[in-house]
């Protein structure tokens, strides 16, 4: 069989009698079988977003080292300003793992590509309309409270963080269109390139041309363009022929629709990421602000690298189900939900040990200032209780974008995380007097531990026999059928 040949192998071809009830196979070889598919799709997305998020984390660590202002003043840039706009445009991109997905399982192939290029089209019109939001941040943070130096210092970083803004626009459309066939190793070759890249424009601005933080920024910026830029070559060159037919006017029929389960998508997601976005800023609000913001931003950082974890499971496992329910097999969908959620559990529990084992010593990856570590080691036990919940949290969020139920999770997120938790941490924060624990706290337990409940009893008593038709109308539905291959 020609190397063509075996690329053309649909994934699925004998999922659909993998996992029929009649299925004599012990309950261990199942696990294995469905394991091995899991991890195809998560141990390349692991790796290729641990590269990929290992960026800010060096950007970071240069910044922390240049003084307590440029740290405080980049992760504010980063982690309120590009962190409002990556939750937006990550959300909005993820309606391609439910469509692509569903319609890669149900074999509807020449529609991947239409679906990109309505993504393309969508966000890059998203992210016209939030560059106001980087061209007046300075007055925005002075908005919200955070100190006028630090405020300002921030504002011009996010003006310097524009090419970073569009990049993402192309950049996360291209990944799920790819993750959705599984070819996910021309991700990780290029979040390996943007690495190495950004690492030697790092040191070549910052230490040898002193730019300072300015200098970290272009090699954010360097470094996230080029990731679009060899995955479309990769596209465009051929390395998605049963997928990619060539840019048609075509993708521009019906957007509305898109444009509808983009933002149901946008805004599921984006709640989840700005949620911890707003401990930052309010921290800035607090005595000692820069000191506060240096600990937290520190173990913000830790969360979201171990996170990438979790949040591949949460690719592996939407595309899973998609695929699954694409393909009209229920029970598939269901055991993958099950196999994903367990692995990703156990994962976090090893993570957390290694927090309280190494509490004292991992903030000095960032910062040698006294002060900030002590901070750092007082909050080892709460970032231990997010890596927890958000060992399980992503997983069934997954689940809900494999099985198209964007809409009513958003609705789950605003109420969990912005009528219970956000609420709750500001109560503990001022009434208990308990600082940025107390906000973490109510945010950990009463929004991300209620949301997680929630999603986690809608899993289990989902039909998902229900759900595999309604994939199939789906499918049906959204496939135009004027590009469908003549026989």
């Amino acid at each position: 069989m020609s190397d063509q040949q075996i690329n053309n192998v649909p994934l699925l071809q004998h999922s659909t009698s993998t996992f029929q009830p009649h299925h004599q196979d012990h309950l261990l070889t199942r696990i294995w079988i469905e394991s091995k598919k899991l991890w195809l799709i998560v141990g390349p997305s692991i790796f290729s977003r641990i590269v990929t998020y290992s960026v800010l984390v060096i950007s970071q660590a240069f910044a922390g080292h240049l003084n307590d202002l440029d740290l405080a003043a980049f992760s504010i840039a980063f982690n309120v300003v590009i962190g409002f706009d990556m939750g937006l445009l990550l959300g909005m991109a993820s309606a391609l793992e439910t469509l692509c997905g569903q319609a890669y399982g149900a074999k509807k192939y020449y529609m991947l590509g239409v679906y990109l290029q309505r993504s393309w089209i969508v966000l890059f019109l998203c992210c016209v309309l939030l560059t106001p939001i980087f061209l007046f941040a300075s007055p925005i943070l002075k908005l919200i409270g955070e100190p006028d130096e630090l405020a300002e210092k921030a504002g011009v970083l996010s003006i310097w963080f524009l090419p970073f803004h569009f990049s993402i626009a192309f950049y996360y459309p291209l990944q799920r269109f790819m993750q959705s066939q599984v070819k996910v190793w021309p991700i990780v070759w290029s979040a390996v390139a943007a690495l190495l890249l950004h690492l030697v424009t790092c040191w070549v601005l910052v230490v040898e041309l002193k730019m300072g933080v300015e200098g970290i920024v272009v090699a954010c910026n360097i470094g996230w363009l080029v990731m679009p830029i060899i995955l479309m070559c990769y596209t465009v060159c051929g390395g998605c022929r049963l997928t990619w037919t060539g840019f048609s006017v075509d993708a521009f029929s019906g957007l509305w629709e898109f444009v509808k389960l983009s933002s149901a998508s946008g805004v599921m997601l984006c709640l989840e990421s700005w949620y911890y976005r707003i401990l930052i800023v309010v921290t800035g609000n607090l005595k000692n602000a820069e000191i506060m913001v240096d600990a937290l931003s520190i173990c913000m950082s830790i969360n979201g690298w171990e996170m990438m974890i979790p949040l591949s499971f949460f690719v592996g496992v939407g595309v899973r189900v998609a695929n699954e329910l694409g393909a009209g097999n229920g029970e598939g969908a269901k055991f993958a939900t099950i196999v994903a959620s367990a692995t990703s559990l156990i994962i976090g529990l090893f993570f957390c040990c290694l927090i309280f084992i190494f509490h004292d010593t991992f903030g000095l990856i960032f910062s040698s200032t006294p002060d900030v570590l002590q901070e750092v080691d007082k909050l080892n036990l709460l970032l231990a209780f997010t890596i927890l919940f958000n060992s399980i949290q992503p997983i069934l969020s997954g689940v809900a974008v494999g099985s198209g139920w964007q809409s009513y999770v958003a609705y789950i997120n605003l109420g969990c995380y912005y009528i219970i938790g956000l609420p709750l941490g500001i109560l503990l924060q001022s009434f208990a007097d308990l600082g940025v624990k107390g906000i973490w706290m109510g945010m950990i337990f009463g929004g991300t531990g209620v949301q997680t409940l929630i999603l986690l009893i809608i899993t289990i008593r989902c039909d998902w026999e229900e759900e595999a038709k309604k994939a199939s109308l789906r499918v049906e539905r959204w496939t135009d059928k004027k590009f469908e291959p003549k026989e």
